[in-house]
């Protein structure tokens, strides 16, 4: 009975709640908007409310957002007209007032997306057309695109939940500082934005960071802030003003940073009322006077995130890890070839001694010597562990790659956790060693599971892993989704496939899925765990 109410649509406070669990399952919620008024009503606002990180190939809303441009921006754009009729005037919905998140960097990369389809060459369909494209001439229109979404965006006075301003490259930076300028011109617009994240990078390009500046001066609700590469002029602007945001922010991240900028960082941290995670990612420098700064701020230190590839006092990484290691959630361990190995092994040790609560783990390159000490870690963590990187073959530097695989694939299956959201081993596989692993993990259930073999010379009679993946894996149905690359998927006459990825072999796609498992493409699944993707999903 409930569940008819809710599809009659009797109970619209339950059948919301219900379908914001479908937030990000764009499919479903498209044939949600099919069920009934309702049902459409709820749905059209999920799908409208971040509509520029949904990267499906479609790029029209942009057109529907630019019927609603007036003023200078109209006439610019009017002159660029061949078609004024390839969108209907009418639509059922007010859809700018929908728009709840916006990232900057989306923004842009949406554009260009748009503009690859939609303007060129005169043909049906076409809205614009540009008489010279030349670089200059699309990069401007590109622009002119750009700015008209957020002028209309602040003309319509959106009730915006979350702007993430980022930068990326020159190419987009330049865009991107007229809008931030737009942005800060309209002080009404940008007041009103309840949640603000800063993601400045700042390669070498000092006017994006006198923007990114300008906001933390001007702004009172920054909840979150990159601070990446050349940072330092940003950090100073938060030194002077972080008055200003002492009860919103609350999350801050170091992103390839040299730790030796960041002086006085202790009085930071003590006028800090809401901060709830600190991330360290790839920061160069980690020595005792960064270290002595955490240690005499009064305040917790709560290090969420530590990603290392150089360690060159181990006293300083154990002080951090004496203050913080409690909190550490997320390690990353991928240390540069010319690093003393002694210190990888106390490394490591520090890591199993403090961190006990590592939920996302990642090894990048590392000797046979510390192969068991890694493993060691793994076990101790297993309670909370969630997702697992191991990745030794696209380390060209250490050799004994073959070896090191093995001893992973036959030790690794009888340390994992019986759950693990996230398994990606990049390995160089012999099918005999993969099928110790598969048949030791037996008990472990892995929702997204890929697997790289690197193995470029085929040393047995016949080393495919997928026979081994259908009866381990698919025919046990432990996994949710899936992603191989094989070379030897590629170099084999009887599959012959494209890049070696499995999702390319149709009929095997379609044989995983009568177990009700998902077969992706590798290079999608794995961009989960890449350290852009991981500091943007960063709560």
């Amino acid at each position: 009975m409930s569940c008819s109410k809710i599809f009659s649509g009797d109970l619209p406070e339950v059948t919301h709640e219900v379908i914001k669990y479908l937030q990000n399952d764009h499919l479903t919620l498209h044939s949600c908007i099919l069920v009934n008024r309702l049902w459409c009503r709820l749905a059209i606002s999920l799908l409208w409310e971040n509509p520029f990180s949904i990267h499906t190939g479609n790029y029209n809303f942009i057109e529907i957002y630019l019927r609603n441009l007036n003023g200078d921006f109209k006439k610019k754009l009017d002159s660029y007209k061949v078609n004024d009729n390839s969108l209907t005037l009418n639509t059922l919905f007010n859809y700018i007032k929908f728009l709840k998140y916006l990232n900057t960097y989306d923004v842009l990369f949406s554009v260009e997306e748009w503009f690859d389809v939609a303007v060129g060459d005169p043909k049906p369909g076409n809205r614009y057309f540009l008489t010279d494209l030349s670089f200059n001439s699309v990069t401007y229109f590109k622009g002119l695109i750009s700015m008209s979404l957020f002028k209309i965006f602040i003309d319509n006075e959106i009730d915006l939940h979350t702007l993430e301003i980022e930068d990326s490259n020159t190419y987009f930076n330049t865009c991107l500082n007229n809008i931030l300028e737009l942005i800060l011109q309209n002080k009404n617009f940008f007041h009103n934005i309840r949640n603000l994240k800063l993601y400045i990078h700042n390669h070498g390009s000092p006017v994006i960071g006198n923007r990114g500046s300008q906001i933390i001066h001007s702004h009172q609700n920054l909840k979150k802030i990159l601070l990446g590469y050349h940072g330092l002029p940003l950090y100073q602007s938060l030194l002077l003003k972080v008055s200003n945001c002492s009860n919103t922010l609350n999350t801050i991240i170091f992103f390839y940073v040299d730790l030796r900028v960041l002086i006085n960082l202790d009085k930071v941290l003590e006028q800090l009322n809401v901060l709830e995670s600190v991330h360290m990612i790839y920061c160069s420098s980690l020595n005792n006077g960064f270290t002595q700064q955490i240690i005499n701020s009064s305040k917790p230190f709560k290090l969420k995130s530590l990603f290392i590839n150089e360690i060159s006092q181990i006293e300083s990484l154990q002080l951090l890890l004496q203050k913080s290691g409690s909190y550490l959630e997320n390690f990353g361990f991928g240390f540069e070839f010319n690093y003393n190995l002694s210190l990888k092994h106390q490394s490591l040790g520090l890591i199993i001694k403090y961190c006990k609560g590592i939920k996302f783990l990642n090894f990048y390159g590392f000797e046979n010597q510390i192969v068991h000490l890694a493993l060691n870690l793994i076990v101790n963590i297993k309670q909370n562990l969630n997702y697992l990187v191991i990745n030794v073959s696209e380390d060209s530097q250490l050799n004994n790659n073959i070896e090191r695989s093995s001893i992973i694939l036959q030790n690794l299956g009888q340390a994992l956790p019986t759950k693990l959201e996230y398994l990606c081993l990049i390995l160089f596989i012999k099918v005999i060693d993969l099928e110790i692993f598969l048949k030791n993990s037996q008990n472990t259930f892995i929702k997204k599971l890929l697997i790289s073999n690197n193995m470029q010379e085929n040393n047995d009679d016949d080393n495919i892993i997928l026979p081994y993946i259908k009866e381990y894996i698919m025919k046990e149905k432990r996994v949710e989704y899936l992603a191989i690359k094989d070379i030897f998927l590629e170099k084999d006459p009887r599959y012959a496939v494209e890049c070696g990825d499995l999702s390319n072999l149709k009929d095997f796609v379609e044989e995983f899925k009568l177990y009700d498992i998902k077969v992706q493409n590798y290079y999608d699944l794995l961009s989960i765990v890449s350290i852009y993707y991981f500091v943007k999903n960063i709560d």
